[in-house]
């Protein structure tokens, strides 16, 4: 067995892993907290790619590699405006009918591929790298591009920030709070439907930085989020429900898991093996790695 191979491939799935992560703490959230099943959370990860293409088209000429630093609160922001709209126009309608909520964005996710499609065209868009994220690390036989290693170190500073956002401010708790039990939190003064709003757009905003990383990586085209969806879902179920830590371990893990069984088989096989492991996984631990006390998931 060939150990270049093998470490190779495993930095890879720590660099899926880590655009997954991005992708799914949203995902964590809002069905947490709001009991949202929204297939349109890929589109968000568009929106940031699509965002970073045009920044590196009308800052690159002038700001040269600095376009990056333009990209990151443009496709935050950008996303983030458009979970918000959607929030407030489609979901707030939607609370407590999950079915009804998992319709509604699938329906919304086709509308924004095929918005994209009509800008940008089908094909995707390339996104020129920073000539510094040009290079690589080269550890004996293992070559670790540069590009990889800032996607892994931006998932770092977005979870390190989410935990202190969570963990350490008044809105954290204001969220957990929710999360546990909404109608007490309520009681005591919380505005539910506000925290609603900015947790939603949060996570769409943290989608949108991660689609800047994925730009980084490979062409941005109208079904890219679509791609990373429901790996994304499987890494909110697999780290338990409204977990921040148990996604991030879940989403190690199946990056690491995706990246071996497509280097030994092929791309089609190795997410049926991740799909049939992941069904075993839950058959154990159905409540997920890590799992949240909330009284509105024990209730479903």
């Amino acid at each position: 067995m060939d150990f270049t191979f093998i470490s190779g491939q495993l930095f890879t799935g720590l660099s899926v892993g880590s655009i997954l992560l991005l992708a799914a703490l949203g995902l964590a959230l809002s069905f947490g907290l709001m009991r949202v099943i929204n297939m349109a959370h890929g589109e968000f990860l568009m929106v940031g790619g699509y965002l970073t293409y045009l920044a590196a088209q009308w800052a690159g000429p002038t700001l040269g590699d600095a376009y990056l630093w333009v990209a990151f609160p443009l496709a935050f922001l950008g996303a983030a405006l458009l979970g918000a709209v959607m929030e407030f126009t489609v979901i707030r309608r939607l609370y407590g009918r999950p079915l009804d909520t998992l319709l509604a964005t699938f329906g919304i996710s086709l509308i924004l591929q095929q918005a994209a499609r009509q800008l940008f065209g089908s094909t995707g868009v390339p996104v020129t790298a920073p000539a510094w994220l040009g290079g690589a690390l080269q550890l004996g036989d293992v070559t670790l591009p540069f590009v990889r290693l800032f996607v892994i170190a931006l998932a770092l500073i977005v979870l390190g920030g989410m935990w202190w956002l969570l963990n350490r401010s008044r809105f954290g708790m204001h969220v957990r709070a929710v999360n546990q039990n909404r109608e007490m939190a309520a009681a005591l003064g919380v505005n539910t439907r506000s925290l609603d709003l900015l947790v939603f757009a949060l996570g769409a905003g943290v989608a949108g930085a991660a689609g800047v990383g994925l730009a980084l990586i490979a062409p941005v085209n109208p079904t890219v989020g679509a791609a990373y969806i429901v790996n994304a879902f499987l890494v909110v179920v697999v780290g338990g429900v409204g977990s921040v830590l148990g996604g991030a371990v879940a989403a190690v893990l199946l990056g690491f898991v995706t990246a071996l069984a497509e280097g030994f088989t092929s791309v089609s096989l190795a997410q049926a093996i991740l799909l049939v492991l992941v069904v075993a996984f839950l058959q154990w631990k159905p409540r997920g790695l890590i799992p949240t006390k909330s009284r509105a998931l024990e209730e479903a």
